[in-house]
């Protein structure tokens, strides 16, 4: 687990951390502060492979020293030789379930903050396109295209209001000095709802919205789906079933309706995928112990190497699954929250024939 933990670690940090620290915008105490809540992440691969990895040392030596053989020959099987070990996978599948559903996620995002927190500069404050944004107070925003400021295909809730406003195109400047971002809505379009729930549309040539950036009044960013816990993805969904039930009728075409509805199906996709990846993964390293055990037997080799080499190949066979769920979360019409259930039914069975034959000397 320390290999890899410290592999996996490395891995992120090259990618984001150290590269702020060599251009100073960070702090070597604010890295170790990122390591720390990076850890926990890294242990969402690392317990998986750490336990396969030393199941298949441990069971391959067992075998090739014929102490496997002096234990039959004693009256002791296979099955109440390894039962400790699958024991000891069901209470790491226990504290995986923690890592993956709480504690990993949940580090993972606080790393991300600190560190756009780091390298935060008024100058760079823009909308990323392409998904909701929640991090100014009292509005979300979506922006299906964001070109230097000029922003096409604008979706803005206002909080307060009650009320969505929609605008084919939009600009979007900076004031350093009042701290504000400003954000011009071009032909906008909006629907508030009265307090008896009817509906009331307006049209505005140009409908200019003012954010306040001060850092007092900023929340903190909110996370990505894949960085969130797993209390945090059923609110998440809640929201978006929700936001499906109340999507503006405004006068857009029957076409842009249908993509508006598609897009909010595929985001509740999305969070269903999640929530179902972060319970499998739970459950690898029970399938890693059962498969581990009459694999390491039947390679029968003392030899450390071979052992971290099969361990690897087994760890990609099985995240090769995570790899197809991610690619198709944005098509419902696969089922792809199920994908992540596959490896384990698949690991499982496999596993559980092999020590069944492992068992009779098979």
């Amino acid at each position: 687990m320390a290999v890899f933990t410290f592999v996996l670690l490395l891995g992120n940090l090259f990618q984001d951390a150290l590269k702020l620290l060599v251009s100073g915008q960070v702090r070597i105490g604010l890295l170790f502060r990122a390591i720390g809540l990076l850890i926990p992440y890294a242990f969402l691969f690392a317990l998986p492979m750490g336990l396969l990895t030393s199941t298949l040392l441990v069971f391959g030596r067992f075998s090739a020293d014929q102490e496997l053989t002096a234990a039959r020959a004693s009256g002791i099987s296979l099955i109440s030789l390894a039962m400790p070990v699958l024991i000891l996978s069901l209470c790491c599948c226990a504290l995986s379930a923690w890592i993956n559903m709480d504690l990993g996620p949940g580090g993972r995002a606080q790393y991300k903050n600190i560190l756009n927190e780091a390298r935060s500069d008024l100058v760079d404050v823009q909308l990323p396109e392409g998904r909701l944004i929640y991090d100014f107070p009292g509005y979300i925003f979506y922006t299906a295209k964001n070109d230097n400021g000029h922003l096409q295909d604008v979706l803005v809730y206002w909080i307060a209001q009650n009320t969505t406003l929609q605008a084919p195109s939009g600009t979007l400047e900076m004031d350093k000095t009042n701290q504000l971002l400003k954000v011009d809505l071009l032909n906008a379009q909006s629907v508030s709802r009265m307090t008896n729930g009817t509906p009331l549309f307006s049209s505005f040539r140009d409908f200019p919205i003012a954010v306040s950036l001060k850092p007092s009044a900023r929340p903190p960013a909110k996370p990505s789906i894949s960085d969130m816990t797993f209390p945090q993805l059923q609110e998440e969904l809640r929201e978006r079933e929700k936001l499906l039930d109340y999507l503006p009728a405004t006068t857009n075409t029957p076409a842009q309706w249908r993509a508006q509805i598609k897009e909010t199906e595929t985001g509740i996709e999305k969070v269903r995928s999640q929530m179902h990846q972060e319970v499998a993964f739970s459950f690898a390293c029970f399938g890693f112990a059962l498969v581990g055990i009459p694999l390491g037997i039947r390679v029968h080799r003392r030899e450390t190497n071979i052992g971290i080499l099969i361990a690897l190949i087994m760890v990609l066979i099985y995240y090769t699954f995570d790899i197809v769920g991610n690619s198709l979360s944005s098509h419902p019409e696969f089922y792809p929250h199920l994908i992540y259930w596959l490896p384990n039914f698949i690991f499982q069975a496999i596993g559980a024939v092999l020590l069944w034959r492992a068992n009779k000397g098979i």
